[in-house]
């Protein structure tokens, strides 16, 4: 069995020719995730070849095997381990469902808990197939690389969940936060900074989906109020006859079906902030109640001629234009101008699309804080998604983000892994490096002229450019290689893992139809 592994390992590092579109690569992620360059997976098994087998698969993409053969040493020998890069527990086909019960129970106590992967051999096991054990997944044997190495990320994703946590917990204002590195996005965050300990009502403006509600939880939490409550209320949501009550409360008795007295959300806002979300949906007579509590800082509730006094900062927001609805005598004009003190315009995300790798780390961040999974995106898909409209904004962002989480659960997505309508805009993206305007410059000896690349009057962006020529050239090492990878590693001056990670990342290989046996 090894020497017919040996001649089809040989084979396989001449199979990894080109077959799609390059996608110009972006990075989300200072550190971007891959398969390190080494690692360790524990086996928990007793038959010798298919140890054997699996110990020369994983050193051929550069990982240990440790190997227990006896369950009753696991928890020592897991113990033993836990000080390495051992995240991974494989499970061989021939324990029986007490011994697998008997391993969960003992890498559950573990902290973080290593990932368990069931292996399943051309006769299968009923205890593997019936058990309810947590599996992360199942590697068939013979196995394949593509499955293998997506396996591995996983497994490494699991990990770097639970211990991401523990070196650096992030606080929960941090999802109340505007992330982005975009100009429009530092913008904001100066104005709010400027704001926040006033008193003035903001106004936010914006389509839907730009996080009109996140900048005003920001504005709560950057100010003194912040230990007071933050109420907010959806104007548009409600019916008009039932927002007065919403917002002021009702005594008992005052209509039909109100048999208990209510505070209504001023009196819930009560030295803190309300937000008055979708304001240009408030029908007119609401409006004129709202303006006499903006100027006289009391209201009365519902059924009830007593004043009440409130201490209330308010923050509203609205996607439509107030001053086309003035125009059309849709909203009054003396309560836009008691509102409109401090208007803050949110951008669309199609307008701040370098905020979108921070924006989708952040959204990542927050699955996994809420314990439901965890997913990671190559660069190039990144990248596909900046030349996204996004017409449901920032929203439809997160949306993604988390359908991708439930789809490819601690995988990496792709370019081809992503729904069709985010990948339309790549066939308009450059195949090779960008070609610049070229101009004559001083060479380095004297009395020479060289020809260099002149940087765009419109400027360019670094990242994408870099990225295409490191695809181009990568593209001619295995013009000249013959597509033989490690070959094409050679004259790049670099590992052949490495390449096939670089391949990877801008979606340069084909499915391979190819096992590793």
């Amino acid at each position: 069995m090894v020497n017919i592994l040996l001649k089809n390992r040989f084979l396989f590092e001449q199979y990894d020719p080109l077959y799609e579109e390059p996608v110009p690569g972006m990075s989300n992620d200072p550190n971007p995730k891959k398969i390190p360059e080494s690692g360790c997976v524990l086996l928990i098994d007793s038959d010798s070849d298919r140890i054997e087998y699996i110990e020369s698969i994983l050193q051929f993409i550069d990982y240990s095997l440790e190997l227990c053969s006896d369950i009753e040493r696991l928890e020592e020998q897991i113990n033993a381990l836990s000080d390495t890069d051992c995240t991974s527990v494989a499970i061989g086909p021939g324990l029986s469902g007490d011994e697998i019960g008997t391993v969960v129970e003992i890498t559950e106590k573990l902290s973080p808990s290593p990932a368990l992967i069931a292996i399943a051999d051309a006769s299968g096991n009923p205890a593997l197939s019936n058990s309810s054990a947590p599996f992360l997944a199942t590697m068939e044997l013979p196995a394949r690389y593509e499955v293998l190495v997506d396996i591995l990320r996983k497994a490494q994703i699991f990990n770097e969940q639970q211990v991401a946590p523990k070196i650096s917990k992030r606080p929960l204002e941090l999802f109340r936060s505007l992330s982005g590195n975009s100009r429009a996005t530092r913008q904001i965050n100066k104005m709010i900074e400027q704001v926040a300990d006033t008193e003035a009502t903001v106004l936010i403006l914006g389509e839907s989906g730009t996080g009109k509600e996140v900048v005003a939880r920001k504005l709560h939490y950057s100010s003194s109020r912040r230990g007071k409550p933050f109420v907010p209320i959806n104007c548009g949501a409600i019916p008009s006859e039932l927002l007065e009550s919403e917002l002021f409360g009702h005594e008992k008795g005052s209509f039909t079906g109100a048999i208990n007295s209510r505070q209504g959300r001023f009196e819930l806002a009560e030295g803190g902030t309300l937000f008055l979300d979708e304001i240009g949906d408030m029908s007119m007579p609401m409006q004129v109640k709202l303006l006499r509590v903006l100027q006289e800082r009391s209201f009365e509730r519902v059924g009830s001629n007593k004043p009440i006094q409130c201490n209330v900062r308010i923050i509203a927001a609205t996607h439509r234009d107030l001053e086309r609805s003035i125009e059309e005598n849709k909203f009054r004009e003396d309560l836009y101008y008691r509102l409109n003190v401090f208007p803050i315009e949110m951008p669309p995300l199609r307008d701040r699309v370098e905020d979108i790798p921070v924006l989708t780390n952040d959204l990542i961040s927050r699955i996994e804080t809420e314990k439901r999974g965890s997913v990671r995106l190559t660069p190039g898909a990144v990248m596909a998604l900046t030349q996204y409209r996004w017409p449901g904004n920032v929203r439809e962002l997160a949306n993604l983000i988390e359908r991708l989480a439930i789809l490819h659960p601690y995988g990496v997505v792709d370019v081809k892994d992503l729904p069709e309508k985010f990948r339309a805009g790549i066939s308009s993206m450059p195949r090779h490096a960008s070609d610049l305007p070229e101009v004559q410059a001083r060479g380095d000896e004297p009395e020479t002229v060289v020809t260099v690349p002149r940087l765009p009057s419109g400027g360019l962006d670094l990242k994408v450019h870099l990225s295409n020529l490191e695809m181009s050239l990568i593209r001619q090492a295995l013009d000249e290689s013959e597509g033989i990878v490690a070959h094409a590693a050679k004259r790049l001056k670099m590992r052949r893992t490495t390449l096939v990670e670089k391949l990877r990342k801008y979606g340069l290989q084909r499915n391979n139809e190819a096992s590793i046996i």
